[in-house]
């Protein structure tokens, strides 16, 4: 049996699915060709002779994308119940949370170098099929420990889901329309987790942790076997060669220095494993620089960062993330430490950011067609920083209204931001690194949620026994106020891209010029 190849036609007319041969005496050989192939090919061709093939290839990536995403961070609300029935600390059900997070952040570019490697809707489809599988398993843990391996495996398996669905979108779209499809992809990739948080109270109460992921898995079944049939193809990179050493120092100086910032709350800064990962860190991630500049096929291509689209764009996610989750984190810990609601109302209060990003994201890639990436992202920048401004006057006679606008504020500027910066990077590199870039934005928004949430946490409880818990909260907010701040100053060095077909060749010559691996 030949291979079958699964592009279009070639322009001999030769059928591109190869022959079945089979032999027998008195007969000649007989051309059959595999019916899964033949109904996807049919359906494929219908897709693309419809006239919305993008979009449906938009919708069906992000609805994988969602899929996984949602349940990222679901089990929050219900660690102290899962604890219980495990019988096991809170402290170590805290991972079935954290761990997916960090499973994101470290596996991510590795993932998008795979995807720009062997093709990036195989990536994505296995990867989909990997989260499906590890969503039952998760639904059949029988102890702590098994919960958390499931569920940071699954992430592990899932993290390409991000940087491969970037990657096929961009190829989609052209580089002047690709800031609008960013807007959708922001809503789904940053939106779904928040809705975790916010929907997750509601589901446990009404039907068990369990149901989350029993009825996962036929969704994102489903969402396999539609991705399989309407994804465009991307041929594999001639003789791939993965950097193995290059994606190991990365991953470990990544691991490093989240689990010392992670844990460092709590077992204290001063503990030999949170100081182990500040000293090892650099060094392992100095080593990684040191082998990207000697290897002929390296993960991450080094020269981008000289990109001012690359850089500065990058830099801007890291310290706008840092704000957001920073403060999306402590306001429920805030309304029910001073305010003294309730879990059903702080949701109802909480619904208020994911729904603004819902409307902002997809509107603000519309927008950003028309006044350019740059003053989007620092427009997006200062309404988050003006947004964490707003909620540090809260005390408990604040209004209600305050809140939500707030939160609200918050929703909008990301919403705002999120989509130009993500088009500006998929512009900065080269189609073939679209998926490794694209795992590289996630693994540092992914870094600045994670230092962001750490920091204001410990600003807030550090200042309580000297300012008070309401002052406290307030003091947190302004340090998430002032990284927002910087963002919104590194958001402004970078270049719109000029509208038009060829737009993105008329970028400053010295931010597109050929870009040397070492």
């Amino acid at each position: 049996m030949t291979e079958v190849p699964d592009d279009r036609p070639p322009p001999d007319g030769r059928s591109p699915y190869g022959a079945l041969s089979v032999e027998a005496p008195g007969a000649d050989e007989v051309g059959v060709v595999p019916w899964p192939l033949m109904f996807r090919r049919r359906l494929l061709d219908r897709a693309e002779s419809s006239g919305y093939y993008p979009t449906i290839v938009l919708v069906t990536v992000l609805y994988g994308l969602f899929s996984v995403g949602f349940t990222i961070t679901i089990l929050s609300v219900s660690i102290p119940t899962i604890a219980d029935e495990f019988g096991a600390s809170t402290s170590l059900v805290t991972w079935v949370v954290t761990g997916p997070i960090l499973a994101f952040a470290i596996v991510g570019p590795s993932m998008g170098k795979v995807g720009d490697l062997y093709g990036h809707r195989r990536v994505y489809v296995y990867s989909m099929a990997g989260a499906c599988v590890f969503a039952g398993l998760t639904a059949l843990s029988f102890n702590a420990p098994s919960l958390i391996l499931f569920r940071v495996t699954g992430a592990a398996v899932g993290a390409a889901l991000g940087p491969a669905s970037l990657a096929i979108i961009n190829r989609m779209f052209p580089p002047h329309k690709r800031v609008q499809a960013m807007g959708y992809w922001s809503m789904v990739a940053a939106g779904g987790p928040v809705l975790g948080v916010v929907a997750g109270g509601p589901i446990v109460e009404a039907f068990g942790w369990r149901w989350i992921f029993i009825a996962q898995v036929p969704l994102t079944l489903g969402g396999v076997i539609i991705a399989s049939a309407v994804l465009p193809d991307t041929r594999p990179q001639g003789d791939p060669v993965f950097d193995i050493k290059g994606a190991l120092t990365l991953g470990l100086g990544v691991t490093s220095a989240l689990v010392a910032v992670n844990r460092g709350p709590e077992i204290g800064w001063s503990s030999p494993l949170v100081i182990a990962g500040f000293v090892l860190s650099p060094v392992l991630l100095a080593t990684f620089v040191a082998i990207e500049r000697r290897v002929t096929h390296p993960l991450f291509n080094l020269g981008y960062l000289r990109r001012r689209n690359f850089a500065f764009a990058i830099g801007t996610q890291w310290f706008t993330n840092f704000a957001y989750m920073g403060g999306f984190i402590i306001t429920p810990l805030l309304l029910q430490d001073v305010f003294g609601y309730s879990e059903t109302k702080t949701g109802a209060l909480l619904i208020s950011r994911p729904l603004a990003f819902a409307i902002a994201g997809p509107l603000a890639g519309w927008f950003a067609l028309r006044i350019g990436e740059r003053t989007s992202a620092v427009v997006g920048a200062f309404a988050i920083s003006c947004s964490l401004v707003a909620l540090s006057t809260l005390d408990a006679g604040s209004s209600d209204l305050i809140v939500i606008f707030g939160l609200a504020l918050s929703g909008v500027g990301l919403g705002m931001s999120a989509p130009s910066l993500a088009a500006s990077i998929a512009n900065a590199v080269d189609e073939k690194d679209l998926g490794v870039a694209g795992a590289t934005q996630q693994m540092v928004s992914q870094f600045g949620v994670v230092v962001g949430i750490t920091v204001m946490q410990t600003v807030q409880t550090s200042r309580a026994a000297a300012v008070g818990v309401t002052a406290s909260y307030g003091d947190a907010y302004l340090v998430g106020a002032f990284m927002a701040a910087i963002g919104m100053i590194a958001a402004a060095f970078v270049i719109s891209t000029p509208r038009g077909e060829r737009g993105v060749e008329r970028i400053e010559a010295s931010d597109r010029e050929p870009v040397p691996t070492g």
